[in-house]
Parts: C-alpha cells; structure tokens; sequence
C-alpha cells in the first residue's frame, strides 16, 4: 500500500498504536518487544503461464505471534500490497483474536494482483499455485496456521485453497480446516460470508447499550434514525449498511465507492443500490439519489456516524480536522491513521476500533473451525429436542390456562435453535463480552483516554499473560 504522505507506514502506525498502549502499562520492556516483533515472514515468487506467457506474482504470508496455535488471518488480492501492509495486518489480527477471546495466533496473507484482470480459470491457477506455496513452506495447515477470505477473495478462493491441501495431504482428515470462509456446502458455516458485517452491527448494538458512552459522543440514544456514511461496499460494507437499515431504521446518507460517492438524505436503499452495483459495475446513475464524483471528500459529510469499510488510511491527519462525524466504527483493518487518530482523540470524537468492531469474521472463522475440527453441524445433537420441548411448555400453557395458544407464539417457543441461529447467538455475545471488557479496562485507569487504546491494553494483557504462562519469558 502506497504511504500517505507525512504519514508513518501503516505497519508504524499500529506499532504507535501498540506503544501508546503499552505507556500506560506495567509491562517489561523486553515483554513489549516480544509482543510487538513478528514472528515470521514468508514471501513468495512464482510464475503461472497465462494466455501463453508466464507471469511471475509475488505473495506474503506474515505470522505475527504463534503463542496460540493455529495462527489465523485473511489473504487479500490487490493490486497494491505489499510487505509492510501484512505485516500490520498480521499484527492486529493478534490483537484482534485476543481482544475477542479467540484461542488464535494473528498471521495474514496477500498476493500482490489485479482479479479484475483475469478470467476465472486462471484465478484458480494462480490461487492453487500460492496455495502449494504456502503449504510447501509450512505456512497453511489446520493445526499451524488457517487463511480465511479478505478484500479481493471470498469463498471460491478458499474452496480452491482447501481443495489443493487435500490432495497434497490425503491423509489429514482434518483437511476441510485448513482455511475458513468456504462455500456452507464444503465445509464452511452458515452465517460467515455476512460475519463481519453482522459483527460491526452488533459491536455498534452494544455501545448503544451504554446511555454514557452514547451521550459522550454526543449522539441521541437510539439507533433509530441516525445518520451513517459508509465508505465501501463491498462484503463487510453492504452487510453493515443493510442490517443496520433494515434491522435497526438508520439512515445509510451516503455511500462511498471507488468512482464516487452517492448522497441522499432520507437515506439510500442498500439492497437495491447493491444490485445496480452488480448489473452496472458502477454506483453512477443510480435513481433517487445524489452523485458526487469527489467520493473522499464525502467523509467529511454532516452525520452521526461514520463506516470506514474500505482499506487502510483513509481518514489522515490531512482530512481528520474536517469530520463531522460524532462516532467512527472502524469496519475496515487500519482506515484511521495514527496521526488521525491523535486529532480526532483531540476533537472528542468516539471511534471504535478495528480490532474490535471487525472481529465478526475471525469470531464465526473459530466457530467454523471447530465445526471442522469436531467434524459436526452445530445444532445436530439438540435441535430437535429444544423443539420437542418448547412444544411441551406449550401444551402446559395450553393446559393451565384452559386457552389454546397463538400459533405463531407456539411455532416461536417451539422453534429449536439451528446452526445459523447459535452463529448469531455466540457472535452477539462474543461481541458484547469484548465492550464491556474494554469499558472495564477504559474506566479502570485514568491514563486511558480512548476505546482503542483500552481495546490494546485489554488485548496485551491477555498476550503477555499467556507468553508467561507457557514460559516464553
């Protein structure tokens, strides 16, 4: 990724990060190295013929602490990558599982490339080449180290990957875990594709819960009715966006994309924006709305809340002074440089970090997992039983009162939770978990000013507390 201009890198910018949390704890200084130092760097070159000529790509893969293993973290295909950028990545995914309690090491992956420029076939040439790569040199496996899908890749790219390790491993069989975010039909879990969408929702959900965190941002204390920007709509965008409207009744305003932005005061409908998406390949000249070309200066629009769902590095200390946003949900990995983020500390505004508020994905990537690993569907064991008895209490109720029961309340009490239910379930309470242990760790010292800063120092804790346990030092 290119480095934004009187900007430190964005592998510096969390290293700031980290240290700003690590100042105001107790922790030895050679303890701070060790968890700041990334463990091990993999890069990869390798030529794959494509319409008659060879082609060389070049891919990372970066584990950041293997204190917890399997490590975990996504590949992304892009264009601009490079080195530096996986290895922050890597490094916030080590965060990230610990501020959510996930038992997972932080690695992350890229491969420097334009999907857009190449037709199915040879992606999955390309992918399944990286693929044998990766595993060759030990870095992908179900027991050492797990990809999941990131920007450019989805669960196509994860079916090849998983498809490739088990015929280079036909006697693992534990083989289907060697990535997370496959197609449901191959392994993967229902409730996935939308995890980290669904995981800002609820991550905003929870900080609504809180009447102080709300008011000290300034905002009225109901989602109903609040005015969001979302920048980027792709996978964890168009969730974000569509659950938070659809579910919640918040204005989605304004929409940024790479070729604009699209504005609209009584809000933007986002399924159907989404769809004109995938016909036109573009967000110009969708109906109802405004098209404003500048899509960044966009950022800077009049609302309540503010949806980073793009890359890395898009509010800096160029734009920061110029927000008006009252709170900023950092969906994407890194969107708020640290420069950035010491002006809007500054200014008041409430952000709530990447490590957190997009941790959805890797929370429903455990659960997948360990569906592979106990090589069962949630739900299987249970389901049918929690049916027959809720339809038991009903007949009770039925009996008691001498009043037969609603039917659709009896369906609603009979109805046995299945696997995408207990997804939800598990990502909602894994999300609220994580807030209020950075609530407690922001309000127990007075040093901490800031939900990220608590967000690490709550997430070191626990790193530093396992390298002690297993004697790392």
């Amino acid at each position: 990724m290119p480095q934004v201009a009187n900007e430190p890198s964005f592998h510096e910018s969390v290293n700031l990060m980290i240290d700003r949390a690590i100042a105001v704890m107790d922790l030895e200084t050679g303890v701070a190295t060790a968890i700041k130092t990334c463990a091990a760097v993999l890069q990869v070159q390798f030529p794959v013929k494509i319409r008659g000529k060879i082609e060389v790509f070049t891919g990372w893969r970066a584990v950041h602490s293997n204190h917890r293993l399997p490590v975990k973290g996504g590949i992304r295909y892009a264009p601009h990558t490079d080195q530096d950028e996986v290895q922050a990545l890597a490094a916030l995914m080590t965060l990230k599982c610990a501020i959510v309690d996930v038992p997972f090491g932080g690695s992350k992956g890229a491969l420097l490339i334009d999907p857009a420029q190449y037709e199915r076939d040879e992606m999955e040439r390309i992918t399944r080449r990286f693929a044998l790569e990766l595993i060759r040199k030990g870095f992908l496996s179900p027991a050492t180290n797990v990809p999941a899908p990131d920007v450019g890749t989805g669960q196509r790219e994860m079916a090849w990957i998983a498809d490739t390790y088990k015929h280079l491993n036909p006697g693992d069989i534990n083989y289907v875990a060697c990535v997370t975010g496959k197609p449901v039909h191959h392994g993967g879990i229902n409730g996935r594709v939308e995890a980290t969408g669904r995981g800002v929702q609820y991550a905003i959900h929870e900080f609504f819960r809180h009447a102080e965190d709300v008011s000290a941002a300034k905002l009225s204390p109901e989602l109903d009715g609040q005015r969001i920007v979302v920048q980027g709509l792709g996978n964890v965008g168009y969730h974000a966006a569509k659950f938070l409207s659809e579910d919640d009744g918040a204005k989605i305003i304004a929409v940024i994309e790479r070729d604009g932005a699209l504005i609209d005061d009584d809000g933007i409908d986002i399924e159907d924006l989404y769809q004109h998406i995938i016909k036109h390949r573009t967000i110009k000249n969708f109906p109802g709305a405004r098209f404003e070309e500048n899509g960044k200066a966009v950022l800077e629009l009049d609302c309540d809340i503010l949806i980073p769902a793009a890359l890395e590095a898009q509010i800096t200390q160029e734009n920061a002074p110029r927000l008006q946003a009252k709170l900023i949900v950092e969906a994407a990995n890194g969107p708020v440089t640290y420069g950035a983020d010491e002006i809007l500390n500054k200014k008041g505004t409430i952000i709530i970090p990447d490590a957190y508020a997009n941790a959805g994905g890797v929370t429903v990537s455990y659960f997948e997992w360990i569906r592979n690993i106990s090589h069962i569907r949630f739900g299987r064991m249970q389901r049918r039983h929690d049916e027959q008895r809720g339809a038991e209490l009903a007949d009770i109720l039925e009996k008691v009162t001498h009043t037969p029961v609603d039917a659709d309340y009896k369906n609603t009490i009979s109805h046995g939770a299945d696997e995408l239910d207990l997804v939800r379930s598990g990502l909602d309470d894994t999300m609220r978990l994580a807030y209020q242990q950075i609530r407690e760790t922001l309000h127990s010292n007075d040093k901490i000013r800031d939900l990220r800063t608590a967000a690490y120092v709550s997430s070191i804790t626990k790193i530093a507390r396992s390298y002690l346990d297993v004697g790392v030092y």
